[in-house]
């Protein structure tokens, strides 16, 4: 049985790829859905983002890297995928990830799975690695190397 791990993956971290090896590890097939929230603003392209997640997950067979557009509970049916995968860090994320599964399950009968972050990286989240980017400073032991590479040549087409 496929599971979905959604995401904007601005960029994909080390901790959101734990939750995608775990989500490999318990089903066996797992596709990534790269999507956009209207309220991010983004360091990677959409084209990018779905390129970095494709080469971090390389090394997994069962892992299918998807663009994904509108609702993802048209995405799951269209693919019949019935189940989410979501990692889990502080309160906050339970309390939105909750609405999101019970909307996910009225609107698709989607079920969704919540892993809790591994402890090492708790603490991680996109947000905070684009901040720090954007401010020069040093990511990458917190993100994959294909990633560490596409922000060190980001950096050098923008002078900085």
């Amino acid at each position: 049985m496929a599971v979905l791990c959604p995401g904007s993956f601005d960029p994909i971290t080390v901790g959101h790829l734990d939750v995608i090896r775990r989500a490999h590890a318990l089903f066996g097939e797992v596709v990534v859905a790269i999507g956009n929230n209207s309220t991010k603003s983004y360091l990677f392209t959409f084209d990018e983002r779905v390129e970095l997640v494709r080469d971090a997950t390389a090394d997994l067979d069962g892992i299918t890297v998807e663009a994904m557009d509108g609702l993802l509970v048209d995405f799951c049916e269209a693919r019949g995928i019935p189940a989410v995968v979501k990692g889990l860090r502080f309160g906050a994320d339970f309390d939105f990830e909750l609405q999101m599964a019970h909307m996910n399950s009225g609107m698709g009968g989607i079920e969704t799975v919540l892993l809790p972050a591994a402890r090492d990286h708790v603490t991680l989240s996109s947000t905070i690695i684009r901040q720090v980017i954007r401010l020069g400073g040093e990511v990458s032991e917190y993100v994959p190397p294909n990633v560490a590479a596409a922000i060190e040549r980001k950096r050098a087409a923008d002078g900085s």
